[in-house]
């Protein structure tokens, strides 16, 4: 598989977005206290390959810990498709869910574990 335009959302269809990414890469399954609890498998990709089509007025933010990265989830379903943060060089990035991608198989896609849980 290639790097490709992919389509995802929320639960309830309020929140769209597309994607250009590559689903042979691994996404990262990380143990923090946010993804352990809600089971996202994250792709990080440059902002400018991310677009909300719809709904960005239905998106609410958390941020935790350190308040470096807005984890976005739809105020209607609770559903978190993305998040969005800045790269350790300053750089605009968004970690897309690959759960809410419409076409993911997420049994057949890698991963890669991330120790979450030991970052302070």
């Amino acid at each position: 598989m290639a790097t490709q335009l992919h389509h995802g959302g929320c639960h309830c269809g309020a929140v769209r977005y597309t994607v250009t990414l590559d689903l042979a890469q691994p996404a990262l399954v990380c143990n923090c206290s946010m993804c352990g609890r809600s089971g996202t498998m994250l792709m990080f990709v440059p902002a400018d390959q991310f677009a909300v089509e719809r709904g960005e007025d239905h998106l609410t933010d958390y941020q935790f810990n350190k308040h470096v990265i807005h984890h976005l989830f739809c105020r209607t379903c609770g559903i978190k498709p993305f998040a969005r943060g800045k790269r350790p060089d300053g750089a605009d990035t968004v970690a897309v869910n690959t759960r809410t991608l419409d076409d993911a198989d997420v049994f057949a896609q890698p991963i890669k574990q991330f120790d979450g849980k030991a970052v302070r």
